[in-house]
């Protein structure tokens, strides 16, 4: 067993030169991979976790480090990005993982019925937990970094704020957000742009954190939030816009989802997609689906977009921000490991270990994989007076002195 995984690591060393690395073996032998000084060490306490990767794949390691069987010492990251290489991606799956994946689907698929114990899955760990790792104003999307140095709560304003833009939004609209989260885009929307928004969300915890901090602000009678399926919501608005969840819609509910989001928006009115994607098929994260996120799929580009068409939406702008991801879960990344011992109280070590595993294995996935993180405008059916350019995004970094040249991610 050892000799077989010692030269898979060695083909695969071998194609990235960059990386180098140490791995201890279970009976005390060690091997250095690659040039240079190792960014981390790998450490397999005992064969039987060697085999369950040999086994189960990713599932199988993830569940052997979680369980500290396997311990990763140093850049988590440059870890993650040994596994996106083409030889350990095209390694074919298992008989018993193929059908592993498929129950998990099949059990965790997103009906009216199923999805409150999917969100509860991910969110029951309550706000404590969450506040350790999020922003202030408990954002949990992709941000926007208009420089490098910026701070994750300035880069989540910014993102909000560039929604807005993008949404043309103005005083006295009505706006509707899709799953939104602990209420941060329409509390933003409300204070800054004098809109009118309504909320919802299938977390109890979401929806009490919403409402009270609404009241604290003085925005009660501007925002509402409401515990319930985007299937079930009612009204007609002048923008829509949905951050972070459509990844939990799944494959199935496509066509269900844009016909409520076509029932809500006004002819004409502008709506914002804010979702994770790929632009090809590949293959899906059990191990994600199974401990983190039930029922979420990663929808490809080009399904979104069919799906948008086949109900009369027209996608007008398309932007991917995938770098702008990988920060961002590089700063929830830093703050887990600065609150690890209060996460530890709160949640358990597994859970820490879990969490570790999930924030630094998405921000590889953004950097060196195949994952995206798509912004999709679109209109209720044609609109004709919207601009003809992107110019209105950017005039008020002009205006403000700050320059025109976009941010660069050190990535």
């Amino acid at each position: 067993m050892k000799e077989v995984l010692q030269e898979l690591l060695r083909t695969v060393s071998e194609r990235l030169p960059g990386v180098s690395f140490k791995v201890c073996f279970w009976d005390g032998d060690s091997e250095v991979f690659g040039n240079g000084q190792p960014g981390f060490t790998v450490t397999f306490g005992t064969e039987e976790a060697v085999k369950s990767i040999f086994r189960r794949a990713s599932t199988g390691f993830r569940e052997e480090y979680v369980g500290g069987n396997i311990e990763v010492e140093g850049d988590l990251q440059q870890f993650f990005r040994i596994g996106m290489d083409p030889r350990i991606q095209e390694m074919k799956l298992p008989l018993g993982v193929k059908a592993a994946v498929l129950f998990q689907y099949l059990r965790s698929l997103n009906t009216i019925k199923r999805s409150p114990a999917n969100i509860a899955h991910h969110y029951d760990l309550g706000d404590d937990f969450f506040t350790q790792y999020l922003d202030e104003s408990m954002t949990y999307s992709c941000a926007y970094f208009r420089k490098e140095e910026d701070t994750l709560e300035q880069a989540q304003q910014q993102k909000y704020e560039y929604i807005c833009k993008k949404l043309h939004l103005s005083a006295g609209e009505r706006l509707i957000d899709i799953g939104c989260g602990w209420g941060g885009m329409l509390l933003y929307a409300a204070r800054h742009y004098g809109v009118s928004g309504v909320g919802c969300t299938l977390s109890t915890h979401q929806a009490q954190y919403a409402r009270e901090r609404a009241a604290r602000e003085g925005l009660e009678k501007s925002i509402t939030i409401h515990l319930r399926d985007y299937r079930n919501m009612t009204g007609t608005f002048d923008k829509f816009v949905s951050i972070g969840m459509f990844e939990h819609v799944g494959k199935g509910f496509f066509a269900t989802f844009m016909e409520r989001t076509r029932d809500l928006l006004r002819p004409g009115g502008l709506g914002l997609l804010h979702t994770v994607g790929k632009e090809r098929r590949t293959a899906g994260d059990p191990w994600t689906m199974k401990y983190i996120f039930p029922g979420a799929y990663i929808p490809l580009l080009d399904e979104v977009i069919r799906a948008m068409g086949d109900k009369r939406l027209v996608p007008i702008d398309m932007e991917n921000l995938r770098l702008h991801y990988a920060a961002t879960l590089d700063e929830w990344g830093r703050r887990l490991e600065k609150n690890a011992p209060t996460i530890e109280k709160l949640a358990g070590p597994a859970v820490l270990r879990m969490w570790r595993m999930y924030l630094n294995g998405s921000a590889a996935a953004f950097r060196w994989g195949d994952v995206r993180l798509y912004q999709i405008l679109f209109t209720n059916g044609p609109n004709n007076a919207l601009p003809l350019t992107r110019e209105h995004l950017y005039a008020s970094m002009r205006d403000e002195g700050r320059g025109t040249s976009p941010a660069t991610l050190n990535c």
